[in-house]
């Protein structure tokens, strides 16, 4: 049976309560429908990945194209779908907040990063504010992400991201969410710092015990999944282009997860 929206936000708040989960980034409804069918409970967008689909580089979509995306995803399975908002596509962070939560999605995540620097301390707080008030509108129980971007964007300060992680929480944020973390001792730091969920990206040294043990609740994989497909399309394509080689070619799909054509 389809899950209405606010069944889907409902479920989505409950995983932060409960046991530790894994939500992994679908690129288009046919990964998401793959991933649906390995049993995760929950998916999340990424802004990379999407953007690969167009061809673009990170940061390339618009909102009006992540709007449209959201609604695929969202009509392609019955899971819940929080997305990559980036810094809120624009000045008025809580307005993509509202379109995406009317094309489907139940959660968001908001960064402090605009695509060329950090914002200070006082914007991102600003817009934090902006974001929460518009997810508290909504009409269902919107899980609101809240990113410190210093460890991706050239200054792993961690003093300062526990201080931006801290103040999101204080101003509603339901997630908090550092990527870029590497060190379990850093991790163990951030999460011991709010009392909020925290997200952390997954790293392919950290297992996911281990990640769980230094006090994740949500892990999250970022684009890694859609580098995962291109390299194996690069491969598949070298061996093709460099030795006539076909044997790495898939057949039909391995599983019963798209709808009959």
């Amino acid at each position: 049976m389809s899950q209405t929206t606010e069944q889907k936000a409902a479920a989505f708040e409950a995983l932060h309560s409960g046991e530790p989960f894994v939500i992994p980034n679908p690129w288009d409804a046919g990964s998401a429908r793959v991933l649906a069918a390995l049993g995760f409970r929950a998916l999340a967008t990424t802004s990379s990945g999407f953007a690969f689909t167009l061809g673009r580089l990170d940061g390339g979509a618009t909102l009006d194209e992540v709007v449209d995306h959201v609604a695929e995803l969202a009509y392609a399975t019955d899971l819940p779908v929080s997305v990559d908002l980036e810094d809120g596509h624009g000045d008025d962070p809580g307005a993509a907040i509202a379109r995406i939560a009317e094309a489907g999605a139940v959660g968001g995540s908001i960064e402090d990063w605009d695509g060329k620097h950090l914002y200070s301390l006082d914007e991102a707080l600003a817009r934090m504010v902006a974001a929460v008030d518009a997810a508290r509108a909504v009409g269902f129980p919107f899980t609101l992400t809240a990113r410190a971007e210093n460890y991706i964007r050239g200054d792993p300060d961690l003093e300062d991201t526990i201080v931006r992680l801290q103040a999101f929480e204080t101003a509603g944020a339901d997630v908090l969410y550092a990527p870029g973390l590497s060190d379990l001792e850093d991790i163990r730091a951030v999460c011991g710092a709010v009392a909020k969920p925290v997200n952390v990206l997954a790293r392919p040294e950290l297992t996911f015990d281990a990640l769980v043990t230094a006090g994740a609740q949500r892990v999250s994989v970022g684009g890694a999944l859609t580098w995962s497909a291109v390299k194996a399309l690069v491969e598949a394509a070298t061996a093709i282009r460099d030795r006539g080689d076909f044997s790495l070619l898939g057949s039909s799909p391995p599983g019963d997860w798209l709808e009959p054509a």
